[in-house]
C-alpha cells in the first residue's frame, strides 16, 4: 500500500496586509507622492506666470520707449537758455522766401555761390555747446577740417539731423544718444569763414533738406 505523502499548507502569502503598519505605510506612501505631484504642479505653473509676467513688461516697457520716441519734437541744438542770444547769420535757401532771405542763404567760396541747406548759428561769436535736437543713433561722424567736422543722428521717426562745423566731438559712429545730450562744441571752418565760430544745422525729413525753421523759432 503506497505510503501518502502529507500536505502541509504553505504559509498564507498576505498574511503580512494583516499586519498593522501595513495600510497606514500605503496611504502615507500615497499621500507623499500626491503631495510631490502638487508642488511640481503649482512649480510649473508659477514658472509659467512668472515668465508671462516679464513678457508683459518688457513689452510694456518697449511701448514706452517707441510712445516717447514718437511724441518727441525737434529742440534747439544748444542750450535755450542762450536763444536770446542766438544770431542766425544765414538761413536755408527756401526759393519760396523773400529776395533778402534767398540772399542770405546764398554762400560764396572763390567766386562761386552755392545754396545753404541748414542755418548757420552763433553766439556772440563764441564757442557754445552743441546738444543732440532729437533722441536718435548717430550713424556718421566725418571728420574734415575744411568744411567742418560733421556729426549725422538720425531718429527713430525717420528724421535725421546733422551738426556741422564742430570740435572736441563727444560721440562717435553706433551711439545712442537722448535729446539734450552735449556732442560738441563750435568751431570755424575754411569752407565759410566769414561765419566764423558757428554752427550748421541740417534738418533732412525722407532724405530730404527742409528748412529748420519749420520746426524751431530762431
Amino acid at each position: 500500500m503506497r505510503e501518502e505523502k502529507q500536505f502541509k499548507p504553505s504559509p498564507n502569502k498576505n498574511s503580512w496586509q494583516k499586519k498593522p503598519w501595513f495600510w497606514p505605510s500605503i496611504y502615507a506612501a500615497i499621500a507623499v507622492v500626491l503631495i510631490g505631484l502638487i508642488f511640481s504642479y503649482n512649480a510649473l505653473i508659477g514658472d509659467e506666470e512668472e515668465e508671462e509676467v516679464v513678457q508683459e513688461n518688457t513689452s510694456e516697457e518697449s511701448t514706452v520707449i517707441e510712445t516717447n520716441a514718437q511724441v518727441e519734437t525737434l529742440k534747439y541744438p544748444f542750450n535755450e537758455e542762450q536763444l536770446d542770444n542766438v544770431e542766425v547769420l544765414q538761413d536755408f535757401y527756401d526759393v519760396t522766401a523773400d529776395a533778402e532771405t534767398r540772399e542770405n542763404a546764398l554762400l560764396v567760396f572763390n567766386q562761386t555761390f552755392s545754396t545753404s541747406s541748414g542755418v548757420s548759428l552763433a553766439v556772440n561769436g563764441e564757442p557754445f555747446e552743441v546738444l543732440a535736437a532729437m533722441s536718435g543713433e548717430v550713424t556718421e561722424v566725418k571728420l574734415d577740417a575744411f568744411t567742418g567736422n560733421q556729426i549725422v543722428i538720425t531718429h527713430p521717426n525717420g528724421m535725421e539731423t546733422r551738426y556741422s562745423s564742430v570740435t572736441d566731438i563727444l560721440v562717435k559712429q553706433g551711439d545712442t544718444v537722448v535729446q539734450g545730450q552735449p556732442l560738441a562744441t563750435t568751431t570755424e571752418n575754411e569752407w565759410n569763414p566769414n561765419a566764423g565760430i558757428h554752427l550748421h544745422f541740417e534738418v533732412l525729413e525722407n532724405g530730404e533738406h527742409v528748412n529748420p525753421r519749420n520746426y524751431l523759432a530762431f
